[in-house]
């Protein structure tokens, strides 16, 4: 037995602009809550007594439950409708915020931040479903995802500039407070602007949601810890080897289940996986970006939180402009694979320049020019494979396609940042120990990192070429 909402939704629906407005800003308001962290990590560790290393888990603990719970949001969005998951995600999220905000030790704060990382799961697919059931004119679901993707790449890029600004003239705790009065206006709108969705009978699978988010965990924790205990210690190996083992438990549950959380027949959708791979290199490449470029403005160029909010500004904007105005038409005329390859190509140009700024280099010479490119990049490539990620599915599997590609993105970003940074600090200590100057060390290894991102965006492109298929009309 099936509820559907299809026939509203097949006609025109005359608050699908506003209803856009409200899903947007809840994308912009999940992707901020992954950067805006940053620059109040020094302020936080004085607080709260932080050790150095422990610092990390501000971040990782968001975007670890973020990623190990879409699928899980996907599903429920799908059985439950999607409006009601979307609207008991930002009751979980306001009230996380609420914790972390007020948080008075550093176990109080990464639980807060890990609720925030759940209530997040529950939107980010619950409102891309939303999207693109309210627009059924192709030109029309072009440009509104425009918005979308520029909402969560603007959120990425201005948590930065954000963060700096309320740590200087507020504190660390209102990064985290912000989020509650704009949690409370989308509860109040989203009932008379969003439809409720399809609801479908089903069972949900939690034991493949634990599998999959407890495998991320460890994975995560294993990378990370692996600059201390060493990548051959008997730590990481075996982390390692626990959390694949628990990725095999959960595909073999997932593939003898009648209801799995996810069904491996939805893999057989043209472009699906490869959509999915891309979009998680992207998300690999593109984190560490904006998370270096933001550590090289403030250790390197010696700029303080507030302008190195500044400094990332033009790129934010330039995102927005394009992704609103240009991407979209760029789709209709190319298609999808053309402005892929093209994007992850100039994001990897990107990387590859900022990988040999200098100790004494300069905004206009060494920072704004590669920014730029970045975001023509990024521009290029989010919405392509967002499109191409989720463009076969079924009406019914659009919330888990949603879920599969967010949680790609996330997982991507998590595991990305792990790695690069870890191979950032392996240069840098490298170096220190050969004599090096820190200052010299410290660029050195921010070099690096950037470079690493630029190779993953080179076979990003590469898979893209071999394996993404332009569908017939």
């Amino acid at each position: 037995m099936e509820t559907s909402t299809a026939t509203a939704q097949s006609t025109p629906y005359s608050k699908r602009w506003a209803a856009l407005f409200l899903l947007c800003t809840a994308e912009f308001l999940v992707i901020m809550d992954t950067s805006i962290i940053g620059v109040a990590l020094p302020a936080i560790k004085e607080d709260l007594g932080y050790s150095q290393t422990g610092l990390q888990w501000i971040f990782n603990a968001y975007v670890i439950l973020f990623g190990g719970f879409l699928l899980l949001g996907g599903r429920l969005s799908d059985l439950f409708g999607a409006r009601k998951i979307f609207m008991w995600g930002f009751v979980i999220l306001t009230a996380a915020s609420l914790l972390a905000g007020m948080a008075w030790s550093e176990s109080a704060l990464n639980t807060g931040r890990a609720l925030q990382g759940l209530g997040s799961a529950f939107i980010a697919p619950a409102a891309l479903t939303l999207v693109i059931s309210k627009f059924t004119d192709p030109k029309e679901l072009n440009k509104a995802l425009g918005f979308w993707g520029a909402s969560a790449a603007a959120g990425g890029s201005a948590g930065v500039f954000l963060g700096g600004a309320i740590t200087e003239w507020l504190s660390w705790h209102w990064i985290f407070l912000i989020n509650i009065p704009i949690g409370i206006i989308v509860l109040l709108r989203s009932r008379s602007l969003l439809f409720t969705g399809d609801t479908r009978k089903g069972k949900v699978d939690m034991a493949g949601a634990i599998l999959a988010t407890a495998a991320l965990i460890l994975m995560v924790y294993a990378i990370v810890a692996s600059e201390t205990a060493g990548w051959d210690s008997v730590q990481t190996i075996g982390l390692l080897i626990v959390s694949l083992a628990l990725l095999f438990a959960f595909y073999l549950t997932q593939k003898h289940k009648s209801e799995p959380l996810v069904s491996m027949s939805i893999f057989k959708v043209q472009n699906l996986s490869a959509g999915n791979i891309v979009m998680a290199l992207l998300a690999a490449a593109w984190i560490p970006l904006w998370f270096f470029l933001n550590l090289y403005l403030q250790q390197t160029l010696h700029y303080s939180a507030f302008n190195s909010g500044l400094a990332l500004l033009p790129m934010t904007l330039a995102i927005m402009f394009l992704m609103v105005g240009v991407t979209g038409k760029l789709v209709a005329k190319f298609g999808f694979k053309s402005n892929m390859i093209v994007g992850l190509l100039v994001l990897a140009a990107s990387l590859f320049l900022f990988s040999i700024a200098p100790t004494n280099g300069n905004f206009i010479a060494h920072v704004l020019p590669a920014s730029l490119l970045g975001a023509i990049g990024m521009s290029l490539t989010y919405i392509p494979g967002t499109i191409a990620s989720m463009s076969g599915a079924k009406p019914e599997e659009t919330g888990l396609a949603s879920g599969l590609v967010n949680t790609s993105y996330q997982v991507g970003s998590a595991l990305g940042l792990a790695i690069i940074v870890t191979i950032s600090a392996a240069k840098t200590n490298a170096l220190k120990m050969a004599g090096e100057v820190e200052t010299t060390a410290l660029n050195s290894g921010f070099q690096t990192a950037f470079f690493s991102a630029g190779v993953v965006c080179i076979v990003a492109a590469l898979i893209a070429m071999a394996y993404i298929r332009t569908p017939k009309q």
